[in-house]
């Protein structure tokens, strides 16, 4: 303690209740239960020649002090040298009392100490720690996918890289390896309480991992991995930290929320002693989308007859045709939940087909129906294997995975667009909801290219390319 204050930590002490009726009850020596003091300084007297080991601590509403031994005016102070005495103000009626270590032990219950830096009590001299700071999300349906005593949504959870290349100098405790202190700290609490909304029961898991760090870490590595660290425990307090021992290397922070589907806004500190290398885990944004080349000849005779008879005599498949085939036959599977194809959603297929999303014939012909057709087999095929229930939707944390199995890479702040544009009330995706999804977003990725023929990650569009594009 005195090398806390010493170091300009800040000290508090109090004493626990036992239930909210005790809340500020006076004891009779007069310290008040349930309250916050703090400690601000810590000195040793001579009493009668013995040393005895005193703290001065300070009761904020300045009234109400400690009448035990050397309090104000206590006679314990008259075997105290008369210039110490004056050098220590023992009489001040300020709120603030003297009472000797051993008494503190007996009447408080609780020490907390607030280190300005990670090593105020560790070294004699204020060092240079590394720090890296993150903000993160909870999003319902997202990315708040609760501890991992919820396999099926844990892997869902914001997660971050962290490389360890250098061993600390001179460790104190004798033990190599690299010093890491984390701390997660919920965002916004004032403004979750004026909503009713309490804070989060929060923690975090470490996990060695050894790879690339633009990555989202799925369940084949976070469920068959055990974490090298975690929190101590899970709490509902405003910020927990903890430090470990880690070996040199790379591992993954999962801060999350005790219980899944859990809002909440976080940010994530990792002191390092040495220099370290940190990053949020994202997969860069990419699509790899594979299509077969197909003319004429290459459609079979009974699918031409088929599209002959459903097209009619202009040989082309228009938004609202395209709409009645495709209601008509989900319509006819048990093994999947819809409401029915929109328009919208046939529309921007046909225009996905289209050479140019600026010339758009609205309609399609043979080949691009038979390759439209493929394309949904495909994706009704990913759809039934990410239904894990087998209850004809999808649940919204399994889209990253179902996603990523069709050939789209996105990262967090996409992902919690898409959970809030195409699942229901429940977090749940329906089949005709996915392949809006995943035409949209095959047809916006598609349109970007077009307009970044340079491959540079940017595009620039005149006012004419703008609103086509939106209305598209």
């Amino acid at each position: 303690m005195r090398k806390a204050l010493k170091l300009g930590s800040l000290l508090g002490c109090s004493i626990d209740i036992s239930s909210s009726r005790e809340t500020e009850n006076i004891t009779s020596q007069k310290l008040v239960k349930g309250h916050a003091y703090s400690i601000t300084a810590a000195r040793q007297v001579q009493h009668h020649g013995s040393p005895v080991e005193l703290l001065r601590i300070r009761n904020p509403w300045g009234q109400v002090e400690w009448t035990g031994a050397w309090s104000d005016g206590s006679r314990e102070w008259d075997g105290v040298d008369l210039e110490e005495k004056q050098q220590l103000d023992h009489r001040a009626e300020d709120g603030e009392f003297w009472m000797c270590y051993n008494d503190f032990l007996r009447q408080f219950s609780r020490l907390d100490i607030c280190n300005l830096t990670p090593d105020t009590l560790s070294s004699e001299q204020l060092g240079r720690w590394s720090c890296s700071e993150f903000e993160g999300l909870w999003r319902v349906g997202a990315t708040a996918g609760g501890c991992r005593n919820y396999a099926a949504t844990f892997c869902s959870n914001p997660q971050f890289f962290i490389r360890l290349d250098d061993v600390d100098d001179d460790p104190h405790d004798g033990e190599d390896g690299c010093t890491v202190l984390i701390g997660l700290m919920q965002k916004d609490a004032r403004r979750e309480r004026r909503f009713g909304r309490d804070l989060n029961t929060i923690g975090f898991a470490i996990y060695q991992y050894k790879g690339r760090s633009n990555v989202h870490l799925g369940p084949d590595f976070l469920l068959r991995s055990n974490a090298v660290a975690r929190s101590q425990s899970f709490i509902n307090l405003r910020e927990i930290s903890q430090r470990f021992k880690l070996p040199a290397g790379e591992f993954a922070i999962v801060p999350s929320t005790f219980e899944p589907h859990r809002k909440g806004s976080f940010i994530l500190r990792v002191f390092t002693e040495k220099q370290a290398t940190a990053s949020p885990m994202e997969e860069d944004l990419n699509a790899e989308i594979h299509e077969p080349e197909i003319g004429q000849n290459d459609v079979d005779p009974h699918f031409k007859r088929l599209f002959v008879h459903v097209a009619g005599n202009d040989s082309e498949i228009s938004a609202p045709e395209l709409q009645q085939i495709l209601d008509r036959v989900i319509s006819q599977r048990s093994d999947v939940k819809t409401e029915g194809f929109s328009l919208q959603t046939c529309r921007n297929i046909i225009s996905l087909m289209d050479v140019s999303f600026m010339d758009s014939s609205s309609k399609l012909g043979l080949v691009e129906f038979h390759a439209v057709w493929t394309k949904i087999q495909r994706y009704l095929e990913i759809f039934k294997s990410h239904d894990s229930d087998g209850s004809g939707t999808m649940s919204s944390h399994e889209m990253r995975a179902a996603l990523s199995e069709a050939g789209f890479q996105v990262n967090s702040s996409v992902l919690q667009e898409i959970v809030g544009r195409y699942s229901d009330s429940s977090y749940a995706v329906d089949f005709d909801c996915f392949i809006g999804c995943l035409i949209r977003l095959e047809m916006l990725f598609k349109m970007f290219h077009t307009l970044d023929p340079k491959q540079r990650g940017t595009i620039q569009l005149d006012l004419q390319q703008w609103l086509c594009l939106a209305i598209n």
